[in-house]
C-alpha cells in the first residue's frame, strides 16, 4: 500500500525582518483530511509561517511542496490557484464592495467582452452563503455587516476553490457561539473531503475540540508535534512556553474599600435596561454573558460613547453626567476596549506616543510636546507592566498581542483613573501572556483600583473576579460572589434562568 503524501509541506523555511529572525529553518506538513493545530506564543512565528505559505511573504530560504512538488507562492492569488487558501485573523475585505464581489474578488465570472456575469456571481455566492447558514445576501455591502458576519465572508472565500489546504488564523475571535458551531461543521466537512486544515488559535478548548494533531513553534523554531487525543493542555503549554501554568487557579483577592462607582436603574434603549451594580476600590467585578447581552454597551455608556436613556451614574457617592469620553476621563473612568488594534492603539505610531496620546496636551514645553516627559511616562509603565519592546521607538503594530494590551492599559494607568474597565482583556493573546494579564488585573485591584472586567471566557471571569455579574438580553440576571459562583450556576444565569440555586 502506497503511503499517503502530505497535502502540503514546508521544509527549512527562513524569514528575517529588520533585526528579527522570525522563522529559523521551520519544517511543517499537513496530511489530506487532517486538522492540524499550529500553536505558539505571540511572536513565535505562526502567522509569519502561514503568510509564507499563503503567498503574502516570500521566504529567504526553504521550500514549499504541494503534493510533494516544489512550488513558489508569488502572491495570495497564486497560492489560491495552487489550492492554498488563507483565512486571515485581520480581516482583508473591501468594505465598499458587496459580499459577492468580496467572495470572488480577483476571479469574478465574466461574460463576453470581459463583462461581469452578475447573475452567476450572485447565484454562486448565494449557494456558499446558504452552506454557511448566513442570513445576509450576496448584494449586501460588506461595510454594513457586523464583525462576526465579515468573518463569515472571509470563510466563504475558502469555499470558492477546490482547496488542498485551508489556513484558519484565529477564525473564531469575532464569532458567536452559534457561528462557531457552523464553522466547526464546515471544517469537519472540508476534512472529510480530504482537505488539509491548518488551525491557529490561542483557545485550548477549540484546539482539543477540532484538531487531530498539534505542532508548536517557539521563538521562530519548530519545537515538536503531538497527537491531540494523546496529550493534554499542560503538556502543550510546557512545549509552547517552557513551563506549566495553572490558569484555573483562583487568585488571591484584595481588601476592598469604599464604593468607587455605582450605577442605578441605567437603561440604553433596547440594548440594556434597569441595570444596577456597585464596584468598590480594590475590587474586580466580572461581567459575563452571551454576545448581545449588553455588557460592552454598559462599558461604552460609562465611558461616554453611548448616552443612557434613563438612570444614574455615581462616582464616590456623587452623581455625574458623562456625555463623552472626555467627561469620563475627567471623572477618572478609563476603558480598555474590546478591539485593541482598531480602538485602543494607533498601530503605525510608536509605543511612547500611543501611551501618552490622551494626555499629550498636558505634556507641552512651550508650543512643543516635551519628549522627556513622554519618555519618562513610557519608561515608568514599561517597567511597571513588564512591556517587552526594544525601545519606545518600536511601532505598536510590531508588538505581540500581550504587549499591545499592556500599552493600552499603561496609557490609562498613567492618567491615574479611579475606575478601569477592561473589555475582553486577553482576546487573541497567547497562554503565557494571558496569565500575565490576569495577574496584572489582580495587582491593580491590590493597588486600590476599581476594576470591571468583561469577558466571553468563563475560566477568565472565574479566575480574576471578586464578584461576577451574569447578563441575559440586556438584564442583570444574577450576581455571584467568588465563593458561590460555579460554572453550572453561571451557565444557568446567562441562559436566562432566574434561580438562586443550582438545578
Amino acid at each position: 500500500m502506497t503511503a499517503q503524501k502530505p497535502a502540503l509541506r514546508l521544509e527549512g523555511i527562513v524569514k528575517t525582518f529588520p533585526g528579527v529572525r522570525a522563522l529559523d529553518g521551520v519544517s511543517f506538513e499537513v496530511m489530506p483530511g487532517e486538522v492540524h493545530a499550529l500553536l505558539g506564543e505571540n511572536g513565535a512565528g505562526k502567522s509569519t509561517l502561514m503568510k509564507v505559505l499563503g503567498g503574502i511573504y516570500q521566504p529567504d530560504d526553504g521550500t514549499i511542496f504541494i503534493d510533494e512538488t516544489p512550488v513558489t507562492m508569488g502572491s495570495p492569488l497564486d497560492a489560491k490557484a495552487k489550492g492554498v487558501v488563507f483565512i486571515h485573523q485581520e480581516l482583508s475585505l473591501s468594505e465598499e464592495l458587496s459580499v459577492a464581489e468580496n467572495i470572488y474578488l480577483g476571479e469574478l465570472p465574466a461574460k463576453s467582452f470581459g463583462r461581469v456575469d452578475w447573475d452567476k456571481l450572485h447565484s454562486d455566492s448565494a449557494a456558499i452563503l446558504k452552506r454557511l447558514n448566513c442570513k445576509f445576501t450576496p448584494q449586501t455591502i460588506v461595510g454594513d455587516l457586523s464583525i462576526a458576519n465579515k468573518q463569515m465572508v472571509e470563510i466563504a472565500r475558502a469555499l470558492t476553490v477546490d482547496a488542498k489546504a485551508v489556513i484558519f488564523d484565529e477564525p473564531t475571535a469575532s464569532l458567536t457561539d452559534a457561528e462557531k458551531v457552523v464553522l466547526f461543521d464546515i471544517i469537519n466537512d472540508l476534512s472529510q473531503q480530504g482537505v488539509g486544515i491548518v488551525y491557529i488559535s490561542h483557545r485550548m478548548d477549540e484546539i482539543f475540540t477540532i484538531s487531530t494533531k498539534i505542532s508548536v513553534l517557539r521563538d521562530g523554531e519548530y519545537r515538536g508535534s503531538l497527537t491531540t487525543a494523546e496529550t493534554n493542555e499542560d503538556e502543550v503549554t510546557q512545549l509552547m512556553i517552557g513551563r506549566s501554568l495553572d490558569l484555573g487557579q483562583k487568585v488571591e483577592h484584595a481588601q476592598t474599600g469604599k464604593v468607587a462607582i455605582e450605577v442605578r436603574n441605567l437603561s440604553c434603549g433596547s440594548l440594556y435596561h434597569d441595570v444596577n451594580f456597585k464596584v468598590r476600590a480594590g475590587e474586580v467585578v466580572g461581567f459575563y454573558g452571551l454576545v448581545g447581552a449588553g455588557r460592552t454597551e454598559i462599558a461604552e455608556t460609562l465611558f461616554g460613547l453611548r448616552t443612557p436613556t434613563e438612570g444614574t451614574i455615581l462616582l464616590d457617592g456623587e452623581e455625574v453626567r458623562i456625555h463623552s469620553p472626555v467627561d469620563a476621563i475627567r471623572h477618572g473612568i478609563s476603558l480598555v476596549p474590546e478591539d485593541r488594534k482598531g480602538q485602543g492603539l494607533v498601530l503605525g505610531m510608536n509605543c511612547r506616543d500611543n501611551m501618552t496620546l490622551p494626555q499629550v496636551g498636558d505634556l507641552t514645553a512651550g508650543p512643543f510636546v516635551s519628549d522627556g516627559a513622554e519618555i519618562a511616562i513610557f519608561d515608568q509603565y514599561r517597567d511597571k507592566l513588564a512591556i517587552k519592546t526594544p525601545s519606545w521607538r518600536q511601532r505598536a503594530g510590531n508588538l505581540s498581542g500581550g504587549n499591545q494590551q499592556k500599552i493600552v492599559i499603561g496609557k490609562w494607568l498613567s492618567m491615574a483613573p479611579k475606575v478601569l474597565i477592561v473589555d475582553e482583556p486577553t482576546r487573541g493573546i497567547d497562554v503565557g501572556s494571558k496569565s500575565e494579564i490576569h495577574n496584572l488585573i489582580r495587582d491593580l485591584a491590590k493597588q486600590g483600583y476599581a476594576v470591571i472586567v468583561i469577558s466571553s471566557e468563563m475560566p477568565e471571569v472565574l479566575r480574576v473576579s471578586d464578584r461576577v455579574i451574569a447578563m441575559f438580553h440586556g438584564e442583570i440576571i444574577r450576581e455571584f460572589t467568588s465563593e458561590e459562583v460555579t460554572e453550572d450556576n453561571l451557565v444557568q444565569a446567562i441562559s436566562g434562568i432566574r434561580t438562586d440555586k443550582v438545578a
